[in-house]
């Protein structure tokens, strides 16, 4: 399939920034207990595409890294917010990390060798949203460009490099999460209704 002739084009920096920001803002949950697990796994079960995104504590020296310290994942009532180091969430997230629903995001590969390490899982029905654009010639193809290209909007990335491995997140850092993982979900709408995928 051929792009629109306006999607062809890579938006510049100052067209981005005239586009309105968008966060997410619906329900979120911060999975925290056992109900909450069971929550998030029955929601989940009823769901057909997912937005799954992690974040990672950034490192700031040479040989320095963290393993990921939030899984985020977006379903049509809500988005889900899972601190790693807090309650044991792995069961869930293989479950939905092996089932048919659809886990979309960008940069998924990097994401799920960052997760082995922690815990056991097969994954299936993974979309990346990032390669689908680079097989449509598309040169920009992180969640911020591509929510500007398809959906219109502007997703603002200040809170990027914070802590994501502190037992509290902030405000700012629970509504970046969110909206990363809500973002990955509409684009695979998206996509597939322009007969992208």
């Amino acid at each position: 399939m051929t792009l629109p002739i306006e999607l062809e084009r890579a938006l510049s920096p100052e067209a981005v920034n005239e586009l309105p920001i968008r966060r997410y803002d619906g329900d979120v949950r911060l999975v925290a207990t056992s109900d909450d697990l069971a929550r998030a796994a029955a929601d989940f079960a009823a769901e057909r595409v997912t937005g799954f995104d992690t974040e990672t504590r950034p490192a700031f020296r040479a040989g320095q890294s963290y393993p990921p310290a939030l899984v985020q994942v977006a379903g049509a009532r809500a988005v889900y917010l899972f601190q790693l180091a807090g309650i044991d969430c792995s069961a869930v997230l293989a479950g939905l990390l092996g089932s048919p629903t659809v886990k979309a995001g960008v940069g998924l590969g990097d994401d799920l060798r960052q997760l082995r390490p922690m815990f056991e899982f097969r994954p299936a029905a993974i979309v990346d949203l990032g390669a689908v654009a680079r097989r449509h010639k598309l040169e920009r193809s992180s969640v911020r460009a591509l929510a500007a290209l398809f959906l219109g909007i502007r997703i603002p990335k200040g809170i990027k490099t914070s802590n994501w491995a502190a037992r509290r997140l902030s405000a700012a850092q629970i509504a970046y999460a969110a909206t990363d993982a809500w973002v990955c979900r509409e684009l695979y709408l998206k996509f597939e209704a322009l007969g992208l995928l």
